[in-house]
Formats: structure tokens, sequence, C-alpha cells
């Protein structure tokens, strides 16, 4: 069994033998026929993934790994804030009629500050550190910006990564670790989504960086499967497993700039039925 579906079953079921129904109260989101989306929650899930020793994707139904990484590139690397940049169709629910989703995530990690080594973006700020200063407990991105929350189409979800390095005592080399901070996460649609999206950020950073990809830890305000996602989670969580797969990134590229989602490989990727037309609640 690959290590991030024994996570994922875990977590699923956790959720729903022990999380709070929100069935009856005051939520915001609704369903695309307008009916309250409930959901059965749990705060503060924390899951720890060692990128040294496997690849975090799911077996059990296929994540889409080449979109998945398009996104995390046109969040980080683009740093765009509209669709036309962008090679799926996940963002147009909240995009407006020019294609932009506001001044939201590639949008704040594209602003310019000051520091007293130069001007600099989030981005880059972070690339900047893990050649200069690998050993600060400053490394980190923040795009949950509240002045600009009023022009945000979709709050950031996933908000914040703080970067930490350690050194490999075997070989000498640094190792960067994350925690991701996400505020919340349909653990159906998008969890190993997400899961996936920061350890191929992750791959990327640490080789441009001349270090080895560490540890993701993968902190959830609230992690909720909605209502009429239970029946599916009950029927994906009960499926046989397969290993991970082989994760494979370009080692010639050493630009952060310079990856696209051509350079990343998935070797003996197997996986069972994929789970379509999910219900997305808005």
């Amino acid at each position: 069994m690959a290590y991030a579906d024994e996570v994922f079953i875990n977590m699923c079921r956790s959720i729903l033998e022990n999380g709070q129904d929100t069935s009856g109260e005051k939520v915001r989101p609704r369903w695309p026929d307008g009916t309250k989306a409930y959901t059965v929650k749990k705060f503060g899930v924390v899951n720890r993934y060692d990128l040294r020793k496997e690849f975090p994707i799911l077996t059990l139904r296929k994540t889409a790994l080449r979109s998945a990484v398009d996104e995390i590139l046109w969040i980080w690397q683009k740093k765009s804030n509209n669709i036309e940049d962008l090679n799926s169709h996940i963002w147009d629910e909240w995009a407006d009629e020019n294609g932009s989703i506001g001044k939201a995530y590639g949008y704040q990690l594209g602003i310019k500050h000051q520091y007293r080594e130069g001007m600099f973006d989030q981005v880059d700020r972070v690339l900047y550190d893990l050649k200069n200063n690998p050993y600060s407990r400053r490394i980190m991105t923040n795009i949950y910006n509240f002045e600009d929350l009023h022009e945000m189409n979709l709050y950031p979800c996933a908000y914040s990564m703080t970067f930490n390095c350690t050194k490999n005592p075997e070989t000498g080399r640094l190792v960067l670790n994350a925690v991701l901070n996400q505020r919340s996460n349909d653990v159906l649609a998008a969890n190993n989504w997400n899961v996936v999206q920061y350890a191929v950020l992750m791959h990327m950073m640490a080789q441009v960086s001349g270090m080895e990809a560490g540890e993701l830890v993968h902190m959830i305000a609230d992690a909720h499967i909605y209502d009429r996602h239970i029946p599916l989670i009950e029927e994906l969580i009960a499926r046989e497993p397969y290993p991970a797969p082989t994760f494979r990134l370009n080692p010639e590229v050493k630009n952060f700039y310079d990856f696209t989602v051509d350079d990343i490989e998935l070797e003996n990727y197997r996986y069972g039925e994929q789970i379509k037309d999910i219900p997305i609640a808005i």
C-alpha cells in the first residue's frame, strides 16, 4: 500500500467516525442547485509525508499530476491570477468576465516587497534564502493578505508555506522540509491534489537550491467531507490500493522558472477507477 493511501484512508475514517456534522447549521457553500452544502468535518488535521521515501500520490484513484502541477506553476511560477494562463478549467467558477480571480493566489506571490537585501516577491525571496540563508527560520510565504481579501473571488485555501532546512547526516547534503498551512480542505476533491502539488514544488525548489526534498507537513484547520461526497468516499477507501509509483524530475533544470509539466514523470503509476463528475460546492 502506498503511504499516501494509508494516510488518506485513516483521515477519512477519522472524519466520518469522529467528525462534526454541520447539517442544519449556518453554512456558506451551496451546491449548483442552490441547496446548502453541509459537511462532516474535523479540526486540526496534520499529515506528514517523507518525500525521500515515497511520492505521496493516491493509488485508490488517479490524481491528475500534470494538471495539478500546471496549477501550482500558474500560482508560483507565472504568479498569475488569470485563467487564460491556466491549462485547465478548475478555476472557471471563480473567474470574472476577463478571466481574473481577483487579487488572489499568484497575484499575492508576485507582489514585490522591500527587504534589506533588495526588492523581492515572495517566491524569489524564498529562492534567495534557500541559497544564501538556508538555516534561516524566516523562509516563508503567506498569501492571506487581509488588505486585499475584498478583491479576491475566493479566499486562499492553502495560504502559507514555511520552509525549513536540515542536513542529511549520511550525505552531508541539505534537506528541504516544509509546512503547508491550509484553512479549508475538501477531502475528496482537493486533498491529494494539494499534497502532490506541494510535494512537486518542494522537489523543484530543492533541486534548484542543491538540496534533497525532505518532509512535507500538511496542516489543515478544517478538513471536511461534503454530504454528497460521503458515499463516494466510503466506496473509495474500501478499495485495494497499489504500491507507490516512482517520481522523477528532470535533473537538467537548475532554474525554478524553467520547469514545465514535461519535466515531471511517474513510473509504474497504477490506480483504481476514477470517480467522475464529482459535485463541487461553491
